[in-house]
């Protein structure tokens, strides 16, 4: 009899993991804020039969910071360029397997063989973007096409700037006719005096420029393309501008964590999202431009026709590439702690 009990209690057990008890598979992305949609991950949660879970950083350092610390669960990450380098010398990106990437041949020449991943061993071109000023044009006037007007005090306490050195020390450094990737002590210094003397008219450092824009908390903020055009879904009077003495211009990638423990599946959510159809949704979510040239047929005629999102060629030629500064790196993370600590 009892040998009959445990005989049945085993059945029970083994027919309760044949059936439904084998753990769904998950698959791990960090990404930035408002990158990857709520559809086009349900919609790849159907179609693998997986589950997606999205956390979200708020700067390329706090990436590589996570990482660093030794945060082995991601599956998916999606640093900017300039980081992608940095993440490749430390051995914390693990090589793409091509051949469980079919939809690469999707991909517009343009945006690969970039100086921070010749052979795209390593990455795949997510969205490309720029940085500059959303503002409302009832309340800023006349409309700014300078960085100069972050450092009007008629605006003090009315604006924010980006929560990130490269891109903060940049604006300061276009401001000032330099350029965003010097290494040169003296104009390095003449920007951290610039942005001390600005500090006190600043609201805040935030990133997420498109949430303290859409509530009204601000009325103008340094930020990124796609950041200022979601916002304006929500207030129709903001504009944006990219100021006359140049910007940043990026590409945002995505990756595969060298510790990552779904990686053939994460090459497999890399190919969906290079799927042209798929690729237009993250334009139309994420307001950024696509790197897929066929996805464009997809992306709405509006965003398609919006020189913020695609700007002309002249106003590409005053733009810069952040890049890897190795070791003078150091000397913008001390200006960076210098002028948040005031």
């Amino acid at each position: 009899m009892l040998k009959r009990r445990i005989l049945c209690a085993l059945f029970i057990i083994l027919t309760a993991a044949g059936c439904g008890g084998a753990e769904q598979k998950q698959l791990n992305v960090f990404a930035w804020a408002n990158y990857v949609s709520d559809e086009i991950r349900s919609a790849f949660e159907k179609e693998f039969g997986v589950r997606v879970v999205v956390d979200t950083f708020a700067s390329n350092e706090d990436l590589l910071t996570k990482l660093q610390s030794g945060a082995s669960g991601y599956d998916i990450v999606m640093p900017s360029d300039f980081m992608v380098g940095i993440m490749v010398k430390q051995n914390l990106l693990a090589e793409l397997d091509r051949a469980n990437i079919p939809n690469f041949k999707n991909i517009s020449p343009q945006f690969l063989g970039k100086y921070y991943d010749p052979g795209n061993l390593y990455s795949i071109p997510y969205t490309w973007g720029t940085a500059g000023i959303a503002y409302d044009s009832t309340k800023v006037k006349p409309p700014p096409d300078s960085w100069s007007v972050l450092w009007e005090e008629g605006y003090g306490g009315s604006f924010s700037m980006l929560d990130d050195q490269r891109e903060v020390i940049g604006a300061a450094l276009k401001l000032l006719g330099y350029s965003v990737n010097t290494t040169n002590p003296e104009e390095l210094a003449a920007a951290k005096q610039v942005l001390i003397k600005q500090k006190p008219l600043v609201k805040l450092y935030r990133s997420e420029a498109d949430e303290i824009l859409s509530s009204g908390d601000v009325d103008m903020a340094h930020c990124w393309s796609g950041d200022a055009f979601r916002a304006a879904d929500n207030r129709p009077n903001l504009r944006y501008v990219i100021p006359k003495e140049g910007s940043t211009q990026f590409i945002d990638t995505v990756c595969i964590p060298a510790s990552a423990p779904h990686k053939e599946l994460a090459e497999k959510f890399i190919d969906y999202l290079l799927r042209p159809e798929v690729n237009a949704k993250i334009t139309n979510f994420t307001k950024y431009g696509t790197c897929v040239s066929a996805a464009k047929d997809y992306v709405s005629e509006k965003l398609r026709a919006e020189p913020g999102i695609y700007p002309s060629e002249e106003v590409l030629s005053r733009m810069e590439s952040l890049i890897d500064l190795k070791d003078f790196t150091v000397q913008y993370n001390r200006v960076w702690e210098e002028i948040k600590a005031r």
